[in-house]
């Protein structure tokens, strides 16, 4: 399929925005006014000229191809990506057919592309022929401290809990934040961050509301689960094992065999912190039918480099993060530019969605959800809270307290309307989380998230 048979909506080019005023000032750039030569090819790029404040058009091309999803080059200084100019070129390249017509890329717009295979070319190169200084035995060696001082930090740990379960939970209503941060802090040094943000976790608890002493005696009996499971690690089978050092914070490889697929991208959306920036992204197997998670970083206050646009489609490999029940994937070798989908992953009750985590658990006892698609489910208030109802079934997922707050639960309602719908989501302990929907007959992924 050439690009020029490709176009995206207007919603999956306005989801690569990095914030709203972006999103905002690229719909205005949208029209035809301010461009000039304009075009696109089959390989994927789309180049033209947009016409700014200076004497000089802004020079603006986007690769739609990239393995990573869209790359950027615009010659404005903005330090967003992608920006408002790249934006409005993708929304004019994916309205009416001839606003960006095809042909042949000019000098400046060839030059970006050719450093940018040239580069990826080099990094695959060095990927395939791991360097001959390699040396095994000191990796090794490095390995075996970083157990070691996890392995302190997490005795240390094992005795904190104890010391606070022995002077009971009411103290750390009165300890504040400060000791919990104080702790984190030590497991960052026994260089175990899984346990850090587990530790940083169970200081906000104590001002969560009502019924906090309940969730942190839950969260210290999870907590205590990983400290003992790290400790006996040597008497667990390999994939729980491998679970362990993931929920630890030991960064393992995507050693798993390359698996080729239509992967469709049924969510994608951030979660922030004061350090960094994190970028989840989910993609169903049209074949396989199987889920995996991509993850992306960028730090704190800027955007991951990894955007893949709700509604596409990529003909590419995966390859899967070790662990038992483990979907966490790097995304391999592309074949094809993205293209939007013209399937739908399959469905399940409300019923069947809920058993499906509580399988899960015996995997990975520190699950918080699982995707999971629902079929024929209606979006109903519950009171003060909402939940989803199956229409097939006297059974109902409530969603999550952050579900309930977010703008995406009224597009959900909307898109509803009483009747039923199709939902992906994180199913969980805590409820449903919707992520993206889709109507009952005909029609796009609408993203909630």
């Amino acid at each position: 399929m050439t690009q020029q048979g490709v176009r995206w909506s207007a919603d999956q080019v306005l989801a690569l925005a990095p914030d709203a005023a972006s999103r905002k000032a690229g719909s205005k750039l949208g029209a035809a006014g301010p461009w000039s030569g304009t075009g696109s090819s089959d390989e994927g790029t789309v180049w033209g000229l947009c016409k700014g404040s200076g004497s000089k058009p802004y020079q603006t091309v986007v690769d739609i191809a990239d393995v990573a999803g869209p790359a950027y080059k615009c010659s404005c200084p903005s330090r967003k990506f992608p920006c408002k100019h790249a934006l409005g070129l993708l929304l004019l390249w994916a309205g009416e057919d001839g606003a960006v017509p095809a042909g042949q890329a000019p000098d400046w717009a060839e030059q970006w592309m050719e450093g940018r295979r040239k580069r990826t070319a080099e990094k695959r190169a060095a990927t395939a022929s791991p360097s001959a200084s390699a040396d095994p035995e000191g990796a090794r060696r490095r390995a075996e401290r970083r157990a070691e001082r996890v392995t302190a930090g997490a005795t240390e740990l094992e005795q904190r809990l104890t010391d606070l379960l022995r002077g009971g939970l009411a103290g750390a209503e009165q300890s504040g934040y400060g000791l919990w941060e104080e702790t984190a802090a030590r497991m960052v040094d026994a260089q175990a961050p899984g346990l850090a943000a587990r530790v940083r976790e169970l200081g906000a608890i104590p001002s969560s509301g009502p019924g906090w002493p309940v969730r942190l005696l839950e969260e210290c009996a999870l907590l205590h689960l990983l400290d003992q499971a790290w400790l006996r690690r040597e008497e667990l089978p390999d994939g729980l094992a491998a679970t362990v050092r993931s929920r630890i914070g030991l960064s393992g490889t995507a050693d798993g065999p390359p698996q080729r697929d239509q992967w469709l991208v049924l969510a994608q959306y951030d979660t922030s912190d004061i350090r960094l920036t994190t970028r989840r992204i989910w993609l169903h197997g049209a074949a396989s039918e199987r889920t995996v998670l991509l993850l992306s970083y960028g730090a704190a206050g800027r955007a991951p480099e990894l955007a893949l646009p709700v509604g596409l489609a990529l003909d590419a490999e995966v390859s899967a993060y070790p662990g038992a029940g483990q979907l966490r994937a790097s995304l391999g070798e592309q074949f094809a530019p993205p293209a939007p989908a013209t399937t739908r992953p399959r469905g399940m009750t409300t019923s069947q969605a809920a058993a499906r985590y509580g399988t899960a658990l015996r995997d990975d006892p520190w699950l918080d959800s699982i995707p999971v698609t629902l079929d024929r489910v209606v979006p109903t208030p519950d009171g003060d809270s909402w939940q989803l109802v199956d229409a097939d079934e006297d059974f109902a997922l409530p969603l999550t307290p952050s579900a309930r707050s977010r703008p995406g639960l009224w597009r959900l309602v909307a898109l509803s309307g009483g009747a039923p719908v199709k939902v992906f989501g994180e199913c969980g302990h805590r409820g449903f989380t919707p992520l993206t929907a889709w109507p009952e007959g005909p029609g796009e992924a609408v993203q909630l998230c």
